[in-house]
């Protein structure tokens, strides 16, 4: 017998995706929320108006970066994760969130305003690439994207903020998924993040909890794929014990491929040097369309980082 499953409408955030574009609204947006006490809102979600969910929540994907801008490499990840991690059942619901106050980078080149116009086009794209595949999803209804900014700066404590939302929690808990690079697994894993004691024990309940789904890097800035098993491995042996690690953090890691054999980095770098020089044809090779689009009908990136 098919369980019988409640009928709940998620709260509708208060911007569709083309009030995302006109950036006096953003910036009116951000500053209500830099005064307001909240830690966390979603700013828009995709489809718009949101569809009625049959089935409780159960995964919340969350990609975490600066959006400076979304590219490509972005879209791979997020598709990777909605179309191919463990989880099946609909909806699929993920998260693109932007820190307003970031423990490592200051609000340039692009204003947060900006970053956030770019990643409403790139939630589009999302939404198109996850619906359109040819893995089962054919209704705008199977995913759903949310852009929303935090004034946390490290995982575990948006992980926590994150867990307190009626928006996400209100069916019962819901497991997150956090999507990242491996350059950003290294930094998750840095002692260097959680003062005073400058251990890893402050992650015990985000890896109790949750996943972390990592795209592999395989560039020279960070080795070859074996050198970045190979450092779950060590993990899986016990080798980070001495600095708080646990052995069973290994089980939450995933490691999935990144780009293929021969195919071009994609990064935001050589996004920002695209932009620089006008390349449109380059430009659309590295980002979203409607991401490309903008960038150059606003002129970004033209000045130096």
């Amino acid at each position: 017998m098919t369980p019988t499953t409640t009928r709940q409408t998620m709260p509708t955030p208060p911007h569709s995706s083309d009030s995302m574009r006109s950036l006096p609204t953003l910036q009116h947006s951000l500053r209500a929320f830099a005064s307001s006490p909240r830690t966390f809102q979603i700013l828009c979600s995709l489809p718009h108006p949101l569809p009625t969910l049959q089935t409780p929540l159960k995964t919340l994907y969350i990609l975490d970066s600066s959006f400076n801008p979304p590219t490509c490499a972005h879209l791979h990840i997020c598709t990777s994760a909605l179309l191919n991690d463990k989880p099946s059942a609909v909806p699929k619901r993920l998260l693109l969130l932007l820190a307003t106050q970031n423990a490592d980078k200051a609000p340039k080149p692009a204003a947060f305003e900006q970053r956030l116009a770019m990643m409403s086009y790139f939630a589009e794209e999302l939404v198109k690439e996850v619906s359109g595949s040819e893995e089962g999803m054919h209704d705008d209804g199977d995913v759903i994207v949310d852009v929303g900014v935090t004034k946390e700066a490290r995982f575990i404590d948006k992980a926590r903020v994150l867990e307190e939302q009626e928006e996400y929690s209100h069916q019962g808990p819901v497991e997150q998924v956090h999507l990242t690079g491996y350059d950003t697994l290294i930094r998750l894993l840095d002692t260097k993040y959680y003062p005073p004691d400058h251990t890893l024990k402050p992650l015990e309940e985000l890896f109790e909890k949750h996943r972390v789904r990592v795209t592999r890097r395989t560039d020279d800035a960070w080795g070859r794929r074996d050198e970045q098993d190979g450092y779950v491995r060590k993990i899986a042996d016990g080798q980070t014990e001495a600095e708080g690690g646990k052995k069973e953090w290994a089980e939450r890691i995933e490691l999935v491929e990144g780009r293929k054999e021969g195919e071009e980095i994609i990064s935001s770098t050589k996004v920002r040097e695209a932009a620089k020089g006008r390349d449109e044809q380059a430009l659309k090779k590295l980002v979203a369309d409607g991401v490309a689009n903008w960038i150059l009908q606003e002129r970004l990136y033209l000045e130096e980082d």
